[in-house]
């Protein structure tokens, strides 16, 4: 049996060089050397997400690595010159080796070697040979249909003293290195077809460049769009509903390059269906294709895994986003003025608003109307500045929010409602993103209203947690922080809790216990600094339970710290209640009673407000409403090279089969005379195998053979 070569084809050529060059290139392990790198920048580009924006990539590697790694492409993989420069090779590589094997393999198919010498199968593994009493035509006749029988292809060889007989199974083995190698080549080819080479090589022929700025899509020169009629292409097309549009996006690795489709693609609607949990189970897109040269009209559903095609180009349903929803926002004002105020904006647009001096765009971000989260969990209060979807209720996560995350408990998936994302950027064009929920959600017993904020893209969200008051309504919330800075109603509110709290056989408590009264509340309200640590950078006084802890390390001897900080935190709270029910009088309504239901109100009110002047934010939006437009993100590709992975993956499996389950075996079995039988004119057997795979099974197939062969033998 030949075996196969790992070497390259030889050319006679003058220079060393050449003849080296060529007989590497050609070589089986020079193949499998590019096949192992494809392999391993393949697990990369898998691994590390590919063309996300380079600051996600400054936060997830720092800002050295994410350079050096964007130099070297792994950001953008299977697109980086390098990448496409080792397919290439490998194509010519492997292609050079079937053209250098594939002869041999055809020659060797067509070969029954019959010619092998008497004397050569002694020295087969599996061998053997005994005598028969019958004769040789009679022997030859029994072998032949032996073997015809058993699937053998057999050709034999009359020599003057005997006959040898070459039969062979299991051919297809061979052809399994073709299909293998083949299958190699054809999918190279047609990641190559598919990729961006194409589009580079039409850029760099027709002049075209990619494009870095903004604005609208139909006011982008020609100089950086492709015409309907590029060969192939991978875009991205996003239609809001009941809008149409037909130019899609190329990324590429320094900006983007706009395809022009032969037709537009309308979105009837955009269809979500979801499980009794709230979790999505299915994505639609009921589309229109509008064809440009027939002005024919072609609905379409398009579905996960379920794409339309249309002039040999497949519409797949990538994803979807926000087609520019309608947003009713309220501001409320976190400073000592200013009054709530209405903001109507759409998704993907900006707003200028003003707090007093400060001048800041409003940007809208997104809306989500559905948030599956797990509200499973422990119970018991927290700090609020630990409250958010991540970090939340003594640092357990998941136990009250973030479906993604893990937990020790068993989640409980609920649809909390709709949220409103937007930005608020400053003059300088320094941005805080933010993230509010439109309903308040139920934790440890207590409806709040969740209020995140973060200043970089790469923090998680961090939630204030706002009582919901008797209303469902942060109104109640506003009230008191409104009032709180207001140094008449914390007088007035002082004074009830004093005329409350002082006992009636000891009236000359009354004037101490109001003038602590109104520190402690101006110490809460940020009116008054509780010492040097309580203002940083010559700025206002702390606020909140920061400035009361402030001020009892600075006024308070350590022994009694513990003791006046319960008496301060009692008369805070009552003190508190009063101005609430202040400013309920004020507003028309009935005061809150002081039960179980009004006292976790105001525990976390506390809370809350104490957080609130360290808000990142001189206001916070409330979404009041909002009227969603929803948008498909289609990916819409022209691929000729898919026929060609297709069949390539077909060969493949066809290959590994046949090389792993198939064998191929050779026998010889030689026939002659033999005048040492009993009867005389008998016959002489010689039988041998080989195989490409020594195995348990071969033994045992050669050992049947050999005693159908030799039946009768001694």
């Amino acid at each position: 049996m030949t075996a196969t070569s790992t070497t390259g084809i030889e050319v006679r050529a003058r220079s060393r060089w050449v003849r080296d060059g060529v007989e590497l290139v050609s070589s089986m392990r020079f193949s499998i050397s590019l096949l192992t790198v494809i392999c391993i920048a393949s697990v990369i580009g898998t691994v590390v997400k590919q063309h996300e924006p380079f600051s996600n990539y400054v936060n997830q590697f720092g800002p050295f690595w994410a350079e050096f790694f964007a130099k070297v492409g792994l950001f953008s993989v299977y697109s980086v010159w390098w990448f496409l420069l080792i397919l290439t090779f490998l194509v010519i590589s492997t292609s050079l080796c079937i053209v250098r094997n594939v002869p041999k393999i055809i020659t060797d198919l067509r070969t029954y070697k019959e010619g092998v010498r008497e004397q050569a199968l002694a020295s087969f593994h599996h061998k053997g040979q005994g005598a028969l009493a019958e004769t040789p035509q009679h022997a030859l006749e029994r072998v032949g249909a032996l073997l015809v029988h058993g699937g053998w292809k057999a050709k034999v060889q009359v020599r003057s003293n005997g006959t040898m007989i070459a039969a062979r199974r299991g051919a297809a083995n061979k052809l399994g290195y073709i299909a293998a190698h083949s299958a190699i080549v054809l999918v190279c080819l047609g990641g190559l077809l598919d990729g961006d080479l194409i589009v580079r090589a039409q850029m760099l022929l027709q002049g075209k460049h990619t494009y870095t700025g903004g604005g609208l899509m139909k006011d982008v020169p020609a100089r950086y769009r492709l015409g309907p009629d590029t060969p192939t292409f991978r875009a991205n097309l996003l239609v809001p509903e009941g809008s149409r549009s037909g130019t899609a996006v190329i990324n590429m690795q320094n900006g983007v390059v706009l395809q022009d489709l032969p037709f537009d693609v309308e979105l009837k609607k955009f269809i979500v269906e979801y499980y009794d949990t709230g979790m999505p189970k299915l994505f639609a897109s009921q589309i229109v294709i509008h064809d440009h040269d027939t002005g024919e009209s072609t609905p379409a559903l398009v579905k996960v895994n379920e794409p339309a095609f249309h002039r040999g180009v497949a519409i797949y349903q990538s994803s979807f986003d926000d087609g520019g929803s309608s947003l009713k926002l309220r501001g409320l004002p976190m400073g000592a003025s200013g009054k709530p105020f209405e903001v109507d904006g759409v998704v993907g647009d900006s707003t200028q608003i003003s707090s007093g001096d400060t001048k800041l765009t409003l940007e809208f971000s997104g809306l989500r109307v559905i948030n599956v989260e797990n509200l499973s969990g422990n119970t018991g209060a927290t700090d609020v500045r630990k409250v958010n979807l991540v970090t939340a209720f003594e640092g357990a996560v998941g136990d009250h929010l973030g479906s993604g995350a893990k937990t020790n408990t068993k989640k409980v998936l609920h649809n909390v409602g709709p949220s409103v994302s937007y930005k608020l950027r400053d003059a300088s064009g320094q941005a805080r993103e933010f993230n509010n929920y439109m309903l308040p959600v139920d934790l440890d017993g207590q409806r709040v209203f969740l209020a995140g904020a973060r200043d970089k893209p790469d923090q998680e969200m961090r939630y204030m947690r706002i009582p919901a008051d008797d209303s469902d309504s942060i109104d109640g919330w506003m009230r008191l922080r409104e009032a709180l800075l207001d140094p008449a109603l914390r007088a007035k509110a002082a004074a009830r809790y004093v005329a409350l709290a002082t006992p009636p056989d000891k009236p000359e408590m009354a004037s101490q216990l109001s003038t602590t009264a109104l520190r402690t509340l101006a110490l809460f309200a940020g009116a008054e600094a509780a010492g040097a640590k309580s203002k940083a950078n010559d700025g206002p006084p702390l606020a909140g339970l920061q400035a009361i802890s402030d001020f009892i390390e600075n006024s308070v001897p350590e022994a009694e710290r513990s003791r006046i900080s319960d008496v301060l935190l009692r008369i805070l709270n009552g003190s508190l209640f009063q101005l609430l029910n202040l400013t309920r009088e004020n507003a028309g309504l009935q005061p809150l009673p002081a039960d179980q239901k009004t006292q976790a109100f105001m525990t976390q009110s506390v809370l809350s407000l104490s957080d609130s002047f360290f808000y990142p934010a001189p206001v916070l939006f409330e979404l009041t409403g909002f009227k969603q437009v929803q948008a498909s993100v289609f990916q819409v590709a022209r691929a000729p090279g898919k026929t060609l992975v297709y069949i390539g993956a077909v060969l493949l499996i066809i290959g590994v089969f046949a090389m792993l389950y198939i064998r191929e075996r050779r026998l010889w079995v030689w026939v002659a005379p033999s005048e040492a039988a009993p009867t005389g004119g008998g016959t002489r057997i010689t039988v041998a195998m080989s195989t490409t795979r020594r195995t348990l099974d071969a033994d045992a197939e050669f050992e049947q053979l050999k005693r159908s062969i030799l039946k009768g033998s001694p």
